[in-house]
C-alpha cells in the first residue's frame, strides 16, 4: 500500500480531515463489491500524486463519520481540505474520471 494511504477510524477522522493538505476519504466496507474494485485505482492515484492523501474509512467499524457526512451509499469518496468538504464522488468510477474530478486538487 502507498505511504499516501492512511487507515482512518472514529478517533482519527477529524484530525485527518482538518489539515491544509487535501485528503480523499474512501468510505467503504468489506462486503461492498464496487469498493473492492475501486481500491487498486485509489492506490495508483495515491502513488502517482504526492500532494494528495487517501484515507480509508471502514463504515462498518467506524459509522460515526459516515453518518455525520450523510454517506448514504458506498463507495463514497469525499475530498476534504481544512476540514471542509470540497468534492464528493459517489460510486465506483474509472481512474480517468476520478483524476478529472480531482484535477484541481492534484
Amino acid at each position: 500500500m502507498s505511504e499516501n494511504i492512511v487507515t482512518l477510524n472514529d478517533g482519527t477522522f477529524n484530525d485527518a480531515i482538518s489539515g491544509d493538505r487535501p485528503i480523499l476519504v474512501d468510505f467503504w466496507a468489506e462486503w461492498c463489491g464496487p469498493c473492492r474494485v475501486i481500491a487498486p485505482v485509489l492506490e495508483e492515484i495515491a502513488a502517482e500524486n504526492e500532494g494528495l492523501t487517501i484515507g480509508k474509512l471502514n463504515i462498518d467499524h467506524n459509522p460515526m463519520p459516515a453518518a455525520k457526512h450523510d454517506v448514504m451509499s458506498i463507495p463514497t469518496l469525499i475530498l476534504f481540505q481544512d476540514g471542509v468538504e470540497k468534492k464528493r464522488i459517489v460510486g465506483a468510477a474509472p481512474k480517468h474520471r476520478l483524476l478529472q474530478e480531482l484535477s484541481e486538487f492534484l
